[in-house]
């Protein structure tokens, strides 16, 4: 039995157990509602930014991506050069899945970044989770 009965009346600790198992059920049932992409494949991760400033003064940004890619329709579409302030610097367009290319690194030359800028982050974007992945922060050395 479900609950217990302590003097006629059911025991409140084992209707807060009753209720909790009951919540966790149907938690786990929503889980396996979820197409297997949803629950296994995330946003894409930045895991690599190398930043080389030319002669110019404009940046090139070598950046790896990790991204558990299945096909047209989930993958890491695109990267950005983003400022303190928020201002996209430069965007990568990434216009294939790269399943069996795990991490990939792809690059963005003639970057302009202002003199006051000492920092950037750069963010990776995939078609179905948008900017939910890990960006990293680089210094630039000028």
């Amino acid at each position: 039995m479900l609950f217990e009965r302590v003097k006629g009346s059911v025991s409140q600790v084992s209707r807060r157990k009753c209720l909790r198992a009951v919540a966790l059920a149907g938690f786990g049932m929503s889980l396996m509602l979820l197409q297997p992409n949803q629950v296994l494949a995330g946003g894409a991760d930045v895991v690599g930014v190398e930043a080389v400033r030319d002669n110019a003064g404009k940046w090139r940004f070598n950046v790896t991506v990790a991204h558990a890619d299945e096909g047209w329709d989930h993958y890491a579409d695109k990267w950005d050069v983003v400022a303190p302030d928020g201002t996209v610097l430069g965007t990568r367009v990434l216009h294939h899945p790269h399943e069996n290319e795990q991490p990939f690194t792809r690059s963005l030359s003639g970057v302009v970044i202002p003199e006051d800028v000492t920092e950037v982050t750069v963010r990776a974007h995939d078609n179905q989770h948008g900017y939910e992945g890990k960006p990293m922060s680089v210094e630039l050395k000028r």
